[in-house]
């Protein structure tokens, strides 16, 4: 994956690292960092929201014309869509790299806010209910010490 030279300088990255390497180690890098987060208990979720070019068109005309939105656009956003391409095929690459068992990548389709939501929401759903919680559980010894707190709490005045 290659990463325009006009988009490092937009992170501010220190000079050492922007050289030709960072293209190159980058997404390994992130993969095997997140691989180290799961095995410390982090549960990693990734959401790719996929916009159409026809619905990004439509939402940057809708902030050219609704002057309560004019604060959402970038005039770069114009330029920026000349690389649509470019930046499909990088997105695939990146998701292609870091997506693995323990911090899946999800696509969603995001043209329909409605449905993106529901989307993220069930994937999230899923996976807490995956993790099996619940309440502790009080022994015996334990609730004795409630009953004996409970006692002392009403005998207060």
């Amino acid at each position: 994956m290659r990463v325009h030279k006009e988009i490092l300088k937009q992170q501010k990255l220190p000079p050492p690292l922007m050289g030709e390497r960072i293209s190159d180690e980058r997404l390994p890098d992130i993969a095997h960092f997140e691989d180290y987060l799961t095995r410390q208990g982090v549960i990693i979720l990734k959401f790719f929201l996929h916009m159409s070019r026809k619905e990004q068109k439509k939402r940057f005309m809708e902030r050219l014309d609704k002057p309560e939105k004019n604060w959402k656009f970038s005039a770069s956003d114009v330029h920026e869509r000349k690389f649509w391409g470019d930046y499909m095929h990088s997105f695939e690459e990146a998701i292609r790299a870091t997506a693995s068992k323990h911090a899946p990548w999800y696509v969603v389709p995001a043209d329909n806010k409605w449905f993106t939501r529901l989307v993220l929401a069930a994937a999230i759903v899923d996976v807490v209910e995956g993790l099996d919680l619940a309440y502790p559980t009080v022994d015996a010894e334990q609730k004795k010490e409630l009953v004996a707190a409970r006692a002392a709490l009403a005998g207060e005045t």
